[in-house]
């Protein structure tokens, strides 16, 4: 049964069943797996895990406890493309909805677009094609 309610507990399992779907991704993965390593229990996903359930925490809920700024680590995982970051938001879809009810994947989903599209703009991402017109 999907969950009703959005806290760190909740939070928690879902962003790591979403991780575990991410390493397991032709596309996305090996940007994780180059900068966190292919373990999910090694010391430096448990150091983003922690930043992720913070942000998600206070994305979602309001409640301190991230304090970062979300775009320099992601300016030297390599090249992205917008085809990442589709992926990337499928996967999230996925996950959500998976674990949440509508009313609350509607919500944790449409804020992962925006951010989407925000890492895009802060990291130069773009389609060349639209540089042809």
């Amino acid at each position: 049964m999907p969950y009703d309610t959005v806290d760190r507990p909740e939070i928690e399992i879902m962003i790591h069943e979403f991780y575990t779907r991410i390493l397991e991704d032709e596309t996305v993965g090996p940007y994780f797996i180059r900068a966190l390593g292919d373990d999910l229990n090694g010391p430096k996903w448990y150091e983003h895990f922690n930043t992720l359930y913070n942000f998600w925490v206070l994305i979602m809920t309001g409640k301190r406890g991230y304090g970062g700024d979300p775009y320099p680590p992601h300016a030297f995982i390599g090249k992205l493309y917008p085809e990442t970051f589709e992926r990337w938001l499928e996967i999230f879809h996925e996950v959500v909805y998976e674990y949440f009810t509508p009313e609350i994947a509607d919500k944790f989903y449409k804020k992962a677009e925006i951010l989407a599209e925000q890492f895009m703009d802060n990291l130069g991402v773009n389609d060349e094609d639209d540089d042809d017109d």
